[in-house]
């Protein structure tokens, strides 16, 4: 059975960020069901916020183990020019930033029926696939 929760950047950053302790346990909870899968963009995206933009950086081999237990088992969705095209298009009909276009293009190639992200509409649909912002509760 495959996952039909494409999960964004920010809920892997929200796991490693104890100052905003509400949003950090929502987001252990979501990546602890390992019902979910991400693109190569969000694997990309996590790795330069962890070792860059962290109050306190992950050390490279901290970062090589989260990739690999956690982020990599379920990187399912990769470059295309067709998910870039799709993006393009996303991005011309709905006016999102292309990045962010690109991620819902990788969630729809990928099968999801939920994105979770803080960064867009709740509850916004682009085609079958629901934007759903978690931590709006």
């Amino acid at each position: 059975m495959s996952a039909e929760v494409f999960l964004d950047t920010n809920i892997f950053v929200y796991c490693f960020d104890a100052e905003n302790s509400g949003k950090q346990d929502i987001a252990k909870k979501i990546v602890g069901k390992r019902d979910w899968f991400v693109s190569w963009q969000v694997v990309q995206e996590f790795s330069s916020v962890a070792l860059h933009r962290f109050k306190v950086p992950l050390k490279p081999a901290d970062l090589s183990d989260y990739m690999a237990f956690r982020l990599w088992p379920e990187c399912r969705v990769f470059p295309s020019l067709a998910i870039f095209n799709h993006a393009v298009l996303i991005h011309e009909r709905y006016g999102f930033r292309y990045y962010d276009s690109l991620v819902l293009a990788s969630a729809l190639a990928g099968g999801a029926k939920k994105l979770f992200s803080e960064d867009l509409q709740h509850g916004q649909r682009i085609g079958a696939l629901e934007i759903v912002n978690p931590f709006s509760r």
